[in-house]
């Protein structure tokens, strides 16, 4: 059996993934809606052998729990499926230790092929491998905001989303000194003098956090 733990805060988006996959032979899942959810599910013990993890999610975002999902579990087989396609988020996943990158459109039986073989250790499907080959040729030309921290990565795109310090800090669970701590240091990375310079950034590089 392979125990596979989902992790979307749209629950038919949940819904529709575990018909998906429970359809295919020997696969059950767990459903969450949140990053918390997921973290204390595998604090637990629950067995869970594939994450398949949304990036944007309430509260913790899926690539900071990527992150101490794999301090969790060293080697777990986590699998990003998300609706921003690959080149905008696929090399930070990545970098954190996700094992592939699946865009909400990828047909359903590559969804669960890529889960059955991301359970077995078998190479997976080329619509989850496919951004694999950004890690080596984006090194030389990487964007700047792959210079921001997790954390500084979320507030830039809420930020350009037009959504105050004070939402922002809502949102994230944070202070508004915190995140305008955070804007300075991001306007400092990415060499930007204002919020309209930050908006337009991030407009220009597809990263609202609303898309």
């Amino acid at each position: 059996m392979i125990y596979v733990l989902l992790v979307d805060d749209h629950a038919v988006v949940r819904e529709g993934l575990r018909h998906i996959l429970e359809d295919a032979d020997e696969i059950s899942c767990t459903e969450v809606g949140s990053a918390e959810e997921a973290l204390a599910t595998l604090k637990r013990g629950a067995p869970v052998h594939v994450v398949l993890l949304d990036i944007t999610l309430p509260g913790m975002s899926g690539l900071d729990a990527l992150s101490e999902m794999q301090a969790l579990r060293p080697g777990l087989a986590v699998l990003i499926l998300s609706m921003h396609p690959e080149e905008r988020f696929a090399v930070r996943a990545l970098r954190l230790g996700a094992l592939g990158y699946l865009s909400k459109s990828t047909p359903s039986a590559e969804i669960v092929a890529a889960v059955q073989a991301a359970a077995t250790g078998a190479a997976l499907p080329s619509s989850a491998t496919v951004c694999t080959t950004l890690t080596d040729a984006g090194r030389e030309m990487r964007p700047a905001h792959e210079s921001l921290t997790n954390r500084e990565f979320e507030v830039l795109r809420l930020l350009g989303a037009g959504k105050p310090p004070s939402e922002v800090a809502r949102i994230l669970g944070l202070s508004v000194k915190t995140v305008s701590t955070h804007r300075e240091r991001i306007l400092r990375k990415l060499q930007l003098d204002s919020n309209m310079e930050l908006i337009r950034y991030v407009l220009q590089e597809g990263l609202l956090e609303n898309e």
